[in-house]
């Protein structure tokens, strides 16, 4: 089976790959990772941006690689009331097989209210933000410890939390018969 990412983001693919070698038939796929855009901004700021980013991953890395499977990840932030900050980050996978997309989510988490107050004035990415506000000095962080390894000191990595959104996602095909 070919599956085909929507990204060159290292954390992103290896992401796929642990999740994928949990499953039988889909264990020794070969999964690719394709660079395509996500048709949202750097920094989505709802859920609904977020999935949409997600979605046009998954279909674009299908259509571009002529997969069996397209798969995209998209992380973002989406307004939660009760929250220090107002908001809370997730990441979506969305799994398009073609004809139907397959949505999972990751865990959330809120970033400090000082940084969610720099998204919005100043229209910055949260990993820039992260480097500006001295959480961390390193620039490849995003691509394997990320924002939420960063906050966990290193528990749980942006692998880790990507890997939850593609394992929830991928409950619709293990479960065909019930999606």
């Amino acid at each position: 089976m070919k599956i085909s990412v929507g990204t060159q983001n290292k954390g992103k693919l290896e992401a796929v790959k642990n999740a994928m070698f949990c499953y039988g038939e889909y264990s020794a796929s070969q999964i690719t990772g394709t660079e395509v855009e996500s048709g949202v901004s750097n920094q989505p700021k709802t859920i609904d941006e977020t999935i949409t980013g997600a979605k046009n991953r998954a279909k674009n890395a299908y259509n571009k690689e002529m997969a069996d499977l397209g798969i995209g990840l998209e992380s973002g932030i989406f307004p939660v009331n009760q929250t220090k900050s107002g908001y809370m980050d997730t990441t979506v996978c969305a799994i398009f097989d073609g004809k139907n997309f397959h949505l999972g989510f990751s865990s959330c988490f809120e970033y400090p209210k000082k940084m969610i107050d720099m998204i919005f004035q100043e229209n910055k990415e949260i990993s820039d933000i992260a480097i500006e506000l001295g959480f961390t000095n390193d620039r490849s962080f995003r691509e394997d410890k990320g924002m939420i390894g960063v906050l966990t000191k290193g528990v749980i990595t942006r692998t880790k939390y990507s890997e939850q959104a593609v394992h929830t996602a991928m409950i619709h095909l293990l479960n065909k018969d019930y999606y």
